[in-house]
């Protein structure tokens, strides 16, 4: 066979393999999907995927569902993620939070601040991990064999639902424990 059919035929195969190994009956498009796009997206919209109104639900260790909403929207010329996170029902009701997410383009990272009505406040630094987000506190050090950090991690992420787990780390964010995992639904 000369070069040119060969390269034709490899061209063929290649699009024959797109088209219709690639077809799904997946009707939302998840965040992997989208991901592919990822070398084309600018840092300042990894985050982009939260904007919106979401109720949220969680299993409580006596086995009841947990339920509340968060409102994310972009404020202040867009720049900003802000965050409004509501316990309506369950064992956490009445608890309320809010953060603010930046990316700052000098230093090229994304920065939150959470606060919340119990006195809680947490200052995270933004990463990527593939797919998922991430927002994770400094490391400590507590005592001579601990180091503490606390992270958020999104994933799972489609157009209209995500899950988002609270972790922690004692060892450095070598191992990590789950303390929370909430499940979001998109209502917009």
């Amino acid at each position: 066979m000369n070069t040119r059919l060969i390269h034709s035929f490899s061209i063929l195969l290649f699009l024959c393999v797109m088209f219709f190994g690639c077809q799904s009956e997946q009707t939302q498009t998840s965040f992997d999907e989208a991901f592919v796009n990822e070398l084309s997206m600018e840092p300042g919209g990894y985050y982009d995927f939260w904007i919106g109104s979401w109720e949220v639900s969680w299993q409580e260790a006596d086995g009841k569902t947990g339920r509340g909403t968060n409102f994310i929207e972009k404020t202040l010329d867009g720049k900003v993620i802000q965050e409004n996170f509501r316990v309506n029902e369950g064992q956490m009701a009445g608890f309320k939070g809010t953060s603010i997410s930046v990316y700052n383009p000098a230093s090229q990272t994304w920065k939150q601040a959470w606060a919340d009505n119990q006195g809680g406040y947490f200052d995270f630094t933004g990463k990527i991990d593939g797919s998922d987000r991430i927002f994770q506190t400094e490391i400590k050090e507590i005592g001579e064999d601990t180091l503490f950090t606390q992270r958020m991690v999104f994933y799972d992420i489609t157009e209209d639902s995500l899950k988002w787990d609270w972790e922690s780390s004692i060892d450095g964010g070598r191992t990590w424990d789950l303390n929370w995992r909430i499940n979001y639904k998109k209502i917009d």
